[in-house]
């Protein structure tokens, strides 16, 4: 069964104030009721954002401090409505993190939502004790200060989101999500411009505000959304004819895989979650990003002067368990100017040492199962190790500075990324049918898409004591039990 093919009956009766684009899953057609013309933040075809960044108000070198505040805003993103949302310092998307390696990070965060929440400082290597896990809430009202160091090596393209108790998934989907970017005292590709995209979803009800998640977005995921790119819809990028740019793609979607591709354009690989890879991978027609995954691609524009080209998400091929439709949905336009075109800028042969992380001797084996009803109304459940998410238990233990190979077996009739807090790993192989697939390049992540009926073997290691999380960046999933907490002990 594939799994995004009846949408309709999680949504059926809404009203929708998103008009379809691309004819599928998260568009329009899959909420029901005649569209409205949109205006303000949910224009189509505006130009793409540039995304504010988060001051930085410390007055030593190699130092960060700022300030966030979680708190209820309201936007009129759509015409005839205000829409509640969740956002940090009144911003949708949150405002872009930049540090350096090496940097002491200093970030208040003050909670005036009504729940409580946190920060989790998705991939980076952070002590347990700032990593804003969910045995870590920050109350309604109250504030609480994540301080933590940049380490050297760890340049890359990172988000940060909450991550409390049973509610990460409505927090993201409310708006509540950014990028964290760390940049390295020397990086071989500082010449090229870059680009933050960060994709996000969203879904409106018939009264323009956030629909709630429903069985059937804790059976698959949250359904029906509208992809955006920096907080606007369909928005076009200007570049010049023949423009070489570095884009940063994150995807910050509760349950939306992207397999993209650019019209009558190549990409080429250069990072993923962890930053920079030995070297350049392509040209690459297609890229799939799994939910919580970044990459760092390479684009040159078409010299073509006045031309306009589509940046797509093409349907997940691996969908599974036949509940819902995912088509191809457009992301952006890139649009050339009519300027003479420029010439293309040459990538080094290499990029950075990449090595690996060990070969200890030490194993584990997550097995993600499921089961036949769900927790939050779900018509599934799914497990890991046979488990739902308990935070006064302990599943794994691993201990610091040990590698370990672990194996994790998909069980289940539907695709999970699997994400480790507290540090990056590397995919060794994958195992379908018997058959056994090296990794394609070395590289450094911290979410492995694992696909129904196959196996994920990854190579780990973690150096900071203290509890973290391994759980399915599908959100919904994550809420609605498939996680585990992983105790790491000293030597």
């Amino acid at each position: 069964m594939k799994r995004r093919e009846f949408l309709g009956m999680t949504v059926a009766g809404m009203g929708s104030f998103l008009p379809a684009c691309g004819g599928g899953g998260g568009g329009g057609s899959m909420m029901g009721g005649p569209a409205q013309a949109p205006r303000a933040a949910l224009a189509a075809g505006q130009p793409l954002r540039t995304l504010p960044t988060l001051a930085n108000t410390a007055t030593q070198a190699g130092h960060f401090a700022g300030a966030l505040e979680a708190a209820p805003a309201s936007l009129a993103l759509v015409d005839g409505a205000t829409t509640a949302l969740w956002l940090y310092n009144g911003l949708l998307p949150g405002p872009l993190v930049e540090v350096r390696e090496g940097d002491r990070v200093r970030i208040a965060l003050g909670n005036r939502l009504a729940i409580d929440s946190t920060v989790h400082w998705h991939g980076l290597p952070v002590p347990a004790d700032q990593d804003g896990n969910p045995m870590d809430p920050v109350a309604p009202g109250a504030s609480r200060v994540y301080e933590f160091d940049i380490p050297s090596g760890t340049a890359g393209t990172y988000w940060y989101h909450p991550h409390a108790h049973g509610t990460t998934a409505e927090q993201v989907s409310r708006g509540l999500a950014a990028p964290f970017i760390v940049r390295a005292a020397s990086d071989p590709l500082a010449g090229i411009p870059e680009v933050t995209m960060l994709v996000t979803g969203i879904r409106l009800d018939g009264s323009g505000q956030v629909s709630p998640n429903g069985p059937m977005d804790f059976t698959v995921g949250r359904q029906g959304e509208q992809l955006l790119v920096n907080g606007g819809r369909l928005p076009v990028h200007t570049v010049r004819p023949g423009e070489t740019q570095r884009w940063r793609i994150l995807n910050a979607t509760s349950a939306h895989y992207l397999r993209l591709a650019l019209d009558g354009h190549a990409f080429t690989l250069v990072g993923t979650d962890g930053g920079l890879l030995g070297a350049p991978v392509g040209p690459l027609g297609e890229i799939l990003v799994a939910p919580a995954q970044r990459v760092e691609v390479v684009v040159t524009a078409s010299a073509t002067p006045g031309a306009r080209f589509v940046l797509r998400a093409l349907r997940h091929a691996t969908d599974s368990m036949g509940m819902g439709v995912y088509a191809t949905e457009e992301l952006l336009t890139l649009s050339t100017t009519t300027d003479p075109a420029v010439a293309a800028f040459p990538l080094p042969a290499t990029l950075r040492p990449v090595a690996e992380p060990g070969t200890g001797a030490a194993r584990k084996r997550l097995a993600l199962t499921q089961s036949g009803m769900g927790m939050m109304g779900g018509m599934f459940g799914f497990l890991i190790n046979g488990r739902a998410f308990d935070m006064n238990r302990v599943d794994l233990v691993s201990t610091a500075g040990e590698t370990e190979s672990w194996d994790i077996v998909n069980d289940t009739l539907m695709d999970h990324p699997i994400h480790i807090h507290g540090t990056q790993f590397q995919l060794v192989s994958r195992e379908s049918a018997g058959r056994v697939t090296a990794a394609p390049y070395r590289a450094w992540i911290d979410t492995v898409d694992v696909p129904a009926g196959t196996t994920a073997t990854i190579r780990v290691r973690q150096d900071l004591p203290g509890k973290r999380m391994v759980h399915c960046h599908i959100l919904e999933h994550e809420d609605a039990g498939m996680m585990a907490v992983l105790e790491v002990r000293r030597a």
